[in-house]
């Protein structure tokens, strides 16, 4: 993983644990077989790919309220 690219992406989601937990879930993506959304060079990694889709604004997150987080403890 690139220290500049994740220098970039905590400005873009500035919350580590949500930044680590969107590109964690992009790279099983990416290695399950999704096409990356960026232009993708040949020494980049997963993590990467996944960074600079999230400073080119290629992936958004939503927190979850607390009642949406109650209902999906419940189920």
């Amino acid at each position: 993983m690139t220290t500049s690219l994740l220098d970039e992406a905590i400005k873009v989601i500035p919350n580590q644990q949500v930044l680590i937990n969107v590109v964690s879930k992009r790279v099983r993506q990416l290695t399950q077989g999704h096409r990356p959304m960026v232009e993708v060079g040949a020494r980049l990694d997963y993590a990467d790919i996944a960074l600079r889709e999230v400073i080119e604004g290629k992936i958004s997150f939503e927190l979850a309220t607390e009642e949406e987080e109650q209902q999906q403890m419940h189920q």
